[in-house]
């Protein structure tokens, strides 16, 4: 039988904790006091904070902070939970070794609370001002892990996963001041102010828990900042990072787009809710790939894909730095209010993430339009795909839109075989993006085009300048600024498409429409299509119902298609197609040759298991498109156009 052993420290902190509410564990000697819920008073003194990133080949960062306290006795040392942009629990706890603290040079001892592991319990000495904390973060050595944070040139520097705080008070009244070490000769982006920045060590002024904790770092050795709006009214710069200097080149040959994007938000908008804005730009092939959204800056990843001709970067990438600039305005400054949480370990809600995400995944694709970083080709192609697919996907037929916001609180980002039946895709960003066209053009129509969402947009996020402390919102509130729009049955719009679930609910497509559209199906793609969606070579996923990976394994497998009624799951890899070598082309051919009755019958593998599988499908290649529809107005040309007064 194992028996417990505490050091006598540890002994004699569990000893002094007085009894309480909150149930222990078995293992724990006395029961722990409760974790203080967060009050609104301000945090005596400024927690000193200094981070060592300079072990860029093992990835360790060093943190080590210096927390004022007022008083001897029970104190409770938190580790953000609740990540910003995550929508979910995700501060990875996990990742944090060798913490210490201390009083005076004594180690103080600490324990972990048994119900939060999240939570660290200490008993501060008498006749002392201050702790000393410090801990490593042991951020992942490869992809295989995880997102990589570091590499021997750049590094993305998160804050909120490298910081304890005291529980008992909100995040908005506890000051930090941090201190960031760099690798010799790097510089860096961040919406901090620098006090000092010398021999590689930057100085901030002191800030809030809540905005250090939403106030990212790029830095590396290859850096340059480019002014977004020359002589704006607030800063606005892209700062970039890259594994090889030649690509920072590439970038400032093509920054007119970006300008653009400036320009076009402060038209839709008419207000900045910051007093500046720093886009965290790494174009990179080693560091991890997140875009995430912040109030003052925002990260943005991109892959090397460089030619002669200049930048050519996937869809997702031309449409996430407009995603996450007009997230400034809805999610950070407009919050749901059940977001808007006292601090980092309080549970969030996520019942607006169709406005949070869904409304800015529209306006990131407008605004990736109007600025034009995209072609209006590119985002009625790109408008095609997002609508073929939510009319193909069967996972309606049991669960609403509404309940895919709760997607990140079952599991972070999580992944399943069969995607468009679990609705694990992301629903609440594109399926609600179509929600938020069908609204736009609604408004269009019944105004005969003299207001549409951009009046809303106007009213409801651009209410006040400079400003970045959250406004938060509920549903009655869009509903009432809709109203301002356009007076229309909103709630019952709103909930109707939100709510609509069974066999005989549909996507939302009416939008397409109204804006002057249908969708349709060709055989073969245009240009813009190709270049939005550059494996449509190995897509299938409107015809037999699942795409090609590069080595011929099958992805993405529609639930109900006829790959699904075939038996075929991801991960079969396709050997042969008609008794010949397996290609996308000869699997091309063979679909088109299935219309006049010609076979479509594969091999494929799977470890050291062999089949035979003919599918019974006769209706060609089909590719997405929008036709327009003769004789009504082009209203999606209409949204898409930028916006000159």
């Amino acid at each position: 039988m194992k028996r417990l052993i505490l050091s006598a420290c540890a002994a004699a902190l569990l000893t002094a904790l007085p009894v309480a509410a909150q149930v222990g564990t078995p293992a724990l000697p006395r029961e722990l006091p409760p974790i203080p819920a967060p009050a609104a008073q301000p945090y005596p003194g400024v927690i000193r904070h200094h981070v060592d990133a300079t072990d860029t080949e093992r990835k360790i960062i060093r943190v080590r902070q210096t927390i004022p306290v007022a008083q001897a006795g029970p104190m409770v040392l938190l580790y953000p939970k609740y990540l910003p942009g995550n929508h979910a629990a995700t501060g990875p706890i996990q990742l944090v070794a060798g913490v210490q603290v201390s009083a005076g040079g004594e180690r103080v001892e600490w324990v972990r609370d048994p119900l939060d592991p999240y939570a660290f319990h200490i008993e501060v000495p008498a006749g002392v001002s201050e702790i000393e904390v410090s801990f490593d973060y042991l951020s992942q050595l490869s992809p295989s892990q995880w997102r990589v944070l570091m590499t021997p040139e750049m590094l993305n520097l998160q804050f909120e996963k490298l910081l304890l705080y005291p529980a008992g008070y909100a995040h908005d009244g506890i000051m930090v001041q941090t201190t960031v070490r760099l690798p010799d000769g790097w510089n860096y982006g961040v919406a901090l102010d620098t006090e000092t920045f010398v021999g590689g060590e930057a100085v901030f002024a002191p800030i809030s828990v809540e905005m250090l904790a939403d106030s990212p770092m790029f830095a590396g050795a290859h850096y340059r900042v480019f002014d977004l709006d020359p002589g704006g009214r607030t800063p606005v710069n892209m700062h970039v990072v890259a594994d090889d200097a030649a690509e920072l080149t590439e970038v400032e040959a093509r920054l007119e787009p970006f300008r653009n994007l400036v320009d076009q938000a402060d038209r839709l908008y008419g207000v900045r809710p910051f007093d500046r804005y720093e886009f965290l730009v790494a174009t990179t092939d080693r560091l991890g790939g997140i875009g995430l959204e912040h109030h003052r800056s925002s990260r943005t990843p991109w892959k090397r894909t460089c030619s002669p001709t200049g930048i050519r970067r996937p869809m997702g990438d031309l449409e996430l730095l407009p995603h996450e600039y007009a997230h400034s305005w809805n999610g950070k400054f407009r919050r749901p209010a059940d977001q808007a949480t006292p601090n980092l370990n309080v549970p969030v809600q996520n019942s607006l993430l169709w406005v949070y995400e869904g409304q800015t995944q529209y306006w990131g694709a407008v605004l990736a339009a109007r600025s034009e970083l995209v072609t209006r080709e590119m985002a009625l192609a790109n408008l095609a795909w997002t609508a073929a697919f939510y009319d193909a996907q069967r996972g309606r037929e049991w669960r609403a839109l509404q309940d895919t916001v709760n997607q990140n609180l079952l599991g972070y980002r999580s992944s399943t075989p069969w995607s468009t039946w679990s609705r694990t895709g992301g629903d609440y960003y594109r399926e609600a993006l179509l929600m938020w066209l069908d609204a736009d053009t609604l408004i269009r129509e019944a105004t005969r085009d003299r207001r549409s969402l951009d009046d809303f947009a106007r009213a409801f996020f651009g209410i006040e300048d400079g400003v970045w402390e959250p406004r938060p919102y509920t549903f009655d509130d869009v509903v009432a600024a809709l109203n301002v729009a356009h007076e229309h049955d909103w709630a019952g719009f709103l909930r109707t498409r939100l709510d609509a679930v069974g066999p005989e609910a549909e996507a939302p497509l009416d939008g397409i429409e109204r804006g002057g559209y249908r969708l349709a199906f060709v055989e073969t793609p245009d240009a813009a299509y190709k270049r939005v969606r550059a494996d449509w070579g190995r897509d299938f996923l409107f015809s037999l119902g699942f795409s090609l990976s590069s080595s011929n394994s099958i992805t993405n497998v529609l639930w109900d298609s006829p790959a699904f009624e075939a038996g075929l799951t991801q991960g079969w890899e396709i050997v042969a197609v008609n008794d010949t070598a397996a290609s996308a082309e000869r699997l091309r051919a063979a679909v088109t040759a299935a219309r006049d009755g010609g076979p479509i019958r594969l091999i494929v593998k799977n470890g050291d298991r062999f089949r035979t599988v003919e599918i019974g499908y006769t209706g060609g290649l089909r590719y997405p498109t929008l036709q327009r529809i003769e004789g009504t107005r082009d209203r999606l040309g209409d949204i898409l156009t930028p916006r000159r007064r």
